[in-house]
């Protein structure tokens, strides 16, 4: 490489986003690149010239280290979405006379489907422009929900920690006897594709029988039979734990969590913010069946437990993000890296890039075959499917017994910021 990469984060983080950035930032150097630039807060940040030079934050190896164990986006995140071409040119002349004045040579974003509408819009005007940048999109997200790609980095830790915590949930709820018996009800993350909710499954085995009932968004969720099957349930054993996802509908297309209380956030891509359906659920079930309910909402924990991360996705998501440089180095744009399944047992994978006009704003969901007959749990098929990529750990490096990590751009600047103020 000849010229500078520049780098950014864009969507939801995970427990693996940062090893995409580290990847990122070593193939550059390696490749030849005078500088990796990262923007601060995604393309949006750009925009406002808010940008890093990494190596001013990267100094050693242990830096490196630290920087695939530190969870959430480094550089900061955002969720902005460029206008179309036609409609607003200046906003694309701006951007690229930012990344002339940086002699950017390779604009790699790593992020999901709305991420990779990004990288499509610019990537499109390039070659409109005829601008010699490269522009590759690199996958991130929990969802698994990117297409082309046999499955996403982060997605892989998502499922280890749901998985763990699942098999926790389920113990913790033989505890205590109560006389009308326990309906535990976990809401797992998602949106409308239902990997996730499926690695739920994961927790079962030998000393654990896993969830009763698993509802993935794929399938009209019935209120109706799910409290006759939580009902039925009772009937045989004290405590009863139910997984959904926080995008199961109702039959006429009405997202289960708006029952409850109507969403008022919208996102710039239109995305409604989903959060409640568990709480709602177990409401119901409390009302109908006079027993004890538990409404418990994994959140934000599920992609932040870098402390439970998956050392294969870990690996995977360094590696997405080095194929990325090398493939605008050799040439390509427009074009997102994908994971490849090489073969199962023993599990091998390798990356390829695909045509990003191929996958952003698309969903990949799980297939019908991977759901059983009832809607109400996932085959074994989806489980041997997901179970390679939770194997493996990563040690946290521990201080005090705490897991260390690096510190952002962000919180350098509100500490040296506090800092002045203590000294006046």
């Amino acid at each position: 490489m000849k010229g500078n990469v520049i780098v950014g984060q864009s969507g939801g983080p995970t427990a693996a986003i940062n090893s995409s950035l580290a990847g990122v930032y070593r193939t550059a150097l390696d490749r030849g690149a005078k500088k990796v630039y990262g923007m601060l807060h995604g393309i949006q940040g750009l925009m406002n010239e808010n940008y890093i030079d990494l190596s001013d934050h990267i100094h050693t190896k242990l830096d490196a280290e630290l920087l695939k164990r530190t969870p959430a986006a480094f550089l900061g995140s955002c969720r902005y979405k460029l206008p179309e071409i036609h409609e607003d040119m200046e906003t694309y002349k701006k951007i690229f006379s930012i990344l002339d004045k940086l002699e950017i040579e390779a604009f790699i974003y790593i992020g999901g489907n709305d991420s990779m509408d990004t990288i499509k819009k610019l990537s499109d005007y390039a070659i409109i422009t005829g601008h010699p940048c490269k522009f590759i999109g690199c996958p991130k997200t929990i969802d698994n929900d990117l297409a082309l790609t046999d499955h996403t980095p982060g997605f892989g830790s998502a499922a280890k920690f749901i998985g763990t915590a699942m098999k926790e949930i389920i113990r913790d709820g033989f505890c205590l006897e109560y006389s009308k018996g326990i309906v535990t009800i976990v809401e797992v993350m998602g949106r409308n594709a239902g990997w996730l909710t499926g690695a739920t499954a994961l927790s079962k085995g030998e000393d654990c029988a896993g969830p009763d009932l698993i509802y993935l968004p794929e399938i009209p969720f019935d209120l109706n039979k799910f409290s006759e099957k939580v009902k039925n349930l009772l009937e045989i054993k004290t405590s009863v734990v139910v997984v959904v996802s926080e995008g199961i509908k109702t039959a006429d297309g009405t997202y289960v969590c708006e029952l409850g209380t109507p969403i008022d956030f919208v996102d710039g891509f239109g995305h409604k913010q989903l959060t409640g359906t568990a709480s709602f659920l177990a409401k119901q079930v409390a009302n109908d069946l006079g027993c004890k309910t538990r409404a418990i909402e994994f959140s934000t924990l599920q992609r932040s437990a870098s402390h439970l991360a998956s050392r294969v996705d870990i690996l995977e998501a360094t590696q997405v993000g080095g194929a990325a440089v090398m493939a605008a180095d050799e040439g390509d744009s427009g074009k997102m890296v994908v994971l490849k399944r090489l073969s199962d047992d023993p599990y091998q994978c390798g990356t390829e890039v695909k045509d990003v006009h191929k996958i952003a704003n698309g969903e990949k969901l799980v297939p019908r075959k991977w759901i059983n007959k009832d809607g109400d749990y996932v085959t074994d098929d989806f489980v041997d499917y997901v179970r390679p990529l939770i194997q493996g750990d990563v040690s946290p490096i521990m201080v005090d017994g705490i897991p260390r990590h690096l510190l952002t751009p962000k919180e350098l600047s509100h500490r040296r910021a506090a800092a002045k103020k203590n000294e006046k």
